[in-house]
Order: structure tokens, then sequence, then C-alpha cells
């Protein structure tokens, strides 16, 4: 199963490495991962997602709460949570094609971050429907270069 595990972390170097670390070394893969500095910035938060079953997962935060630098773990795997990405994706644009790829940007709410003779590299946030649609639709065209950040996730208003 696909578990989205968002860990407060204090900001100090090494951190982030005995995380991922205590995931790798069980065996499990982490699909993706985000850090970012929170609005405290003595706190960082370590967006995971993380493919294990529901007792290996168990084991995974029982273990990550034991680490002296692990704040708070929040599972957000079946909230309601908000889940972002953002993705780069430099697509060949010929001169004659450009308006159609530049129209399906803004169909999708992307920009158009960089223009090249012989291509347009756009930028775009969503959830992976949406972003898989993107790249659908620009495969057609000829991805030259796509790279991602890695989700982020947040639970809603509702929980406040």
């Amino acid at each position: 199963m696909r578990h989205i595990l968002s860990v407060l972390v204090e900001n100090k170097p090494g951190v982030l490495s005995r995380v991922t670390g205590l995931i790798s070394r069980r065996g499990f893969n982490i699909e993706s991962l985000s850090v970012g500095p929170t609005e405290d910035p003595t706190m960082s938060r370590v967006t995971a997602i993380v493919l294990a079953d529901a007792v290996a997962y168990e084991q995974i935060t029982k273990q990550l709460h034991k680490l002296i630098s692990v704040h708070k773990i929040s599972d957000l795997t079946n909230d309601n949570a908000i889940e972002r990405e953002l993705v780069l994706f430099k697509v060949n644009a010929a001169p004659e094609r450009r308006s159609e790829i530049i129209e399906i940007a803004n169909v999708f709410r992307a920009k158009i971050v960089d223009v090249g003779k012989s291509s347009l590299t756009i930028e775009a946030t969503g959830d992976e429907s949406k972003l898989k649609g993107m790249e659908d639709l620009f495969r057609a065209y000829g991805i030259k270069e796509i790279t991602r950040t890695g989700k982020i996730a947040m639970s809603r208003n509702s929980k406040d």
C-alpha cells in the first residue's frame, strides 16, 4: 500500500539522512521525497511516499518516533489531504506547433518559463492525475526532459 508520511524534524545536518536511512534499511522504497523548512526556521517537514503494508508501515513509524530529531509524524494516507507536485517539462516545439503546446499549457494553468529555438519549458503544479494528463499530451510533441520535485501534502483545514 502507498502511504503519505509527513514528518516534522529538526532543521539540522544529517537528520534527513537518518530518516531516509531508517526507512531504506528496512527494505522499503521511498517513491517520493520532499523536504523543506517550515514556518519555524529550526524545523523542516519531510514528506515521503512509502510503499509498505500496514504492519511494516507501523514498524517504520514506531522507529521514526525513536529518533530524537523527529518531533511529529502525521499519516496523511487516509486524510482528505491536499497533495501537490511541481514538474518542469522541456518539450520539442517547432515554430509551427508552438501555439498548440502553449494552448495545452494554458488549459492546465501551467506557465511557459523558458523559450528556446526548438523547445519550450513548461512549469506545472498539481495532483498526480493532472500532471500525468499533461505528460501524456506533451509526449505527442516529444518530451526532451522532465524533472519533478516529489509530492508535498498537508491536511485540509477541516481538522483545525
